[in-house]
């Protein structure tokens, strides 16, 4: 396997980094949770859906390292380590793996099921799972309060995002393989 970067990965991963770091003005806070309800998780999907593995690892890589730097790319336009370190901080770390776990395991040939069921396990399970143990140790609220505060009101939204991710990931590849074989 060759494992140069080609100028396609970098593009790739720019334009998703861009993209999750626009989804992240879409914010709604709660008020009984440390974590607001944002776009980026459908950024993350996407990035999975669409994107090679190593591609998808990069662009999520870039996203957390370009808000660490400071640029105003985390929900509500936040930046800076102290957002990694905080309650959300578990949860943009978890779309690193996400994306590719989604990539990985939606494999190179996907169908709408296989691509479904890969967005739920890295785009939900994953990001909530790393998301949520990151909440308890920041916040000591225990487990059963962190997955009450940071998982269960944002499974409707993030099934609708995976449903869209899907629908968009599918249109959008087959175009680019489309124009691949052309």
């Amino acid at each position: 396997m060759n494992s140069k970067l080609k100028i396609n990965d970098i593009i790739y991963a720019a334009l998703f980094a861009a993209l999750t770091s626009v989804l992240g003005y879409v914010s709604i806070p709660l008020p009984f949770s440390p974590v607001p309800i944002t776009g980026q998780t459908l950024g993350v999907m996407l990035a999975g859906c669409i994107l090679n593995p190593l591609q998808a690892f990069l662009s999520m890589l870039t996203f957390v390292l370009l808000g660490i730097a400071g640029a105003p790319v985390f929900s509500g336009g936040r930046a800076g380590f102290n957002i990694i370190a905080g309650p959300s901080g578990g949860y943009i770390v978890g779309f690193i793996i996400g994306a590719v776990v989604i990539s990985y395991l939606k494999g190179k040939n996907p169908n709408t099921l296989k691509m479904t069921l890969a967005t739920i396990v890295g785009g939900i399970i994953v990001i909530y799972f790393i998301g949520g143990l990151w909440l308890n140790h920041v916040t000591q609220m225990g487990l059963y309060k962190s997955v009450i505060a940071g998982a269960l009101p944002f499974i409707p939204g993030d099934l609708l995002k995976a449903f869209i991710a899907v629908s968009i990931g599918k249109r959008v590849s087959k175009a680019i393989n489309n124009k691949v074989a052309a």
